[in-house]
């Protein structure tokens, strides 16, 4: 074997959200090789391991940001997407919100064909990667890898906005908001504070959590600032990766029995289009030679979107300005000799989940905290803020992504035909919500007025859809791209075998057939966890025994 060329068991792609957990899971098989390969740099930064360092992590070379195209819905607003660009992928920069989505999510899924995805099938998963510092029993695990625990640091706003929603009844009904202790437990619904995968103001990332271990026993290999140029078939088995190096050479390594793509909902597809798979007419377009037309790669593309709803506040006690000067440093001091402090902190420490629209299930999602969300991943307004940004967690619109060019290096094109009216619809109730919790006494207290929508938007309907239209923005959850299904239209099949070629799968957030009403990184670990037992062969796993309920 040449230097050039380097053969191992399985390759996966990515070492994000769930590349890690492939990786990690595979390696546990003695006698088997696995290679990771990341095109971002390591993950050794204190901005990383610190819980609220994650911030400075944004636009640096640890992330990928770039824009949707001008969106038509949307006011020809072009959307900046982030997405981690480092071991751990999202994990390693995004807000650590332990957040599962609802159990009818996985339940459609399996109504829809995906058989073995129902919401009773996954649970065991979900438990299988969690470290739970608090809670255990039927929803909950306690001797995974990753670290899950309740915040290590409250702010004062967050704890003011737990109670003032508890102040506030919700339209249609004759009771305050509930406080939910565990959004994962038996109901979603409720305002509380969000478990965060971090343990003791440090981040656990998978990263950190999976993939570490795993390297310890010596048949797992990373390989970082590795930019895949394309998947390598024969015929249409696929037989191997080649990189791009540093020195603009190329470098090939060779899979015995699958490679396995993780590199997330625009990169996976990007991916596969320059390899050959993709729609027939895109490949064609762009020269490349078409290995399988598959028409399902690159469309379905679904997100969350949300809405700036800011209150100025009446005494400097923000966030702004903590990461710079002697704030920055006596916070930093606080973090490394204690772990404690506003480093510890996952900034977006409380939410809740509310059905706004009265189908039975919660269609907003609120998140509390003491800055501005107006420039959600770009440079926020300079002042101190407190923000709730309703989340919609519907997603009726459905998008596309494809090849800019034949360079591997260029971000993809991204259209994601924003915003449906249900969700504006959805946006606008969220809105009515945010302002009423802000203007409850706890709130109220510490506010100085409202900066957006702001006194000139009133209270109807349309000047608030209005608002919606122009300052929305995409909560990063991106899925779907290359979604299951039980039929030869779908992307994957419900094994995330790629259908129409061998020897490659998909597994990432890409692969879900409808975005989950929650943060989407705790399904991806899950969607990982049960992956890694499929291609290994395992039975599946099984939900705990009533018995082991009631012990637990």
């Amino acid at each position: 074997m040449s230097a050039d060329l380097e053969e191992f068991d399985y390759i996966v792609v990515g070492a994000g959200a769930a590349g890690c957990v492939v990786a990690s899971r595979l390696g546990e098989d003695q006698g088997v090789t696995v290679l990771l390969l990341e095109e971002g740099p390591h993950d050794k930064s204190i901005f990383i391991r610190a819980t609220g360092g994650f911030f400075k992590t944004h636009g640096t070379k640890r992330t990928f940001l770039f824009h949707t195209e001008p969106e038509p819905g949307a006011r020809g607003n072009r959307f900046p997407l982030l997405q981690g660009r480092t071991l751990g992928g999202g994990t390693s920069v995004n807000a650590m919100c332990y957040v599962r989505g609802q159990a009818r999510d996985y339940d459609d899924w399996a109504a829809a064909g995906c058989k073995g995805w129902s919401y009773e099938e996954v649970l065991p998963y979900f438990r299988k990667a969690e470290n739970n510092a608090h809670l255990a029993g039927r929803y909950h695990g306690t001797d995974g890898p990753m670290r899950v625990s309740d915040g290590a640091h409250r702010h004062v706003l967050t704890e003011a906005f737990v109670r003032a929603a508890q102040e506030v009844e919700l339209p249609g009904k004759n009771a305050p908001i509930a406080f939910n202790h565990d959004f994962n437990g038996e109901h979603q619904d409720g305002v509380g504070f969000y478990q965060v995968m971090s343990y003791r103001g440090e981040r656990s990332s998978t990263s950190r959590s999976f993939l570490a271990p795993a390297l310890k026993r010596g048949n797992v290999s990373v390989r970082t600032g590795s930019l895949v140029r394309r998947v390598l078939f024969d015929g249409r088995r696929a037989v191997g990766v080649a990189i791009l190096r540093n020195d603009g050479s190329e470098q090939v390594f060779r899979a015995r029995r699958e490679i396995i793509l993780s590199a997330g909902s625009f990169m996976t597809p990007k991916i596969l289009m320059l390899s050959g798979v993709g729609p027939a007419a895109t490949l064609r377009q762009h020269g490349i030679a078409v290995v399988h037309d598959a028409p399902a790669i690159g469309t379905n593309y679904q997100d969350h979107f949300l809405v700036p709803v800011d209150a100025a506040l009446a005494a400097p006690i923000g966030l702004l300005g903590q990461d710079r000067g002697l704030k920055g440093a006596l916070n930093g001091l606080q973090w490394a000799l204690f772990r404690s402090g506003q480093l510890a902190s996952n900034v977006v420490e409380a939410g809740g989940f509310f059905d706004l629209d009265g189908d039975g299930r919660p269609d907003i999602q609120l998140n509390a905290f003491a800055a501005s969300s107006a420039a959600w991943g770009e440079v926020p307004p300079q002042e101190h803020r407190f923000s709730l940004a309703p989340l919609c967690l519907t997603c009726h619109s459905r998008g596309t992504v494809t090849l800019r060019s034949t360079d591997p290096a260029d971000m993809p094109v991204v259209r994601g035909n924003f915003l449906h009216e249900t969700d504006v619809e959805n946006l606008v109730n969220g809105i009515v919500l945010s302002r009423r919790i802000i203007a409850a006494p706890s709130l109220a207290r510490y506010m100085a007025g409202e900066v957006l929508p702001g006194p000139k938007i009133g209270a109807s309907r349309a000047e608030l859809t209005d608002y919606v239209l122009s300052a929305a923005k995409t909560a990063l959850h991106p899925t779907s791209t290359c979604a299951m299904g039980p039929g030869p239209e779908s992307a994957v099949d419900l094994s995330l075998k790629l259908r129409g070629v061998d020897g490659l799968r998909v597994v990432d957030g890409s692969v879900m057939p409808k975005v989950v009403r929650g943060n989407t990184t705790a399904p991806i670990v899950m969607i990982a966890e049960k992956a890694a037992d499929l291609i290994r062969g395992l039975a599946a796993a099984r939900p705990l025994p009533a018995r082991e309920v009631e012990r637990a």
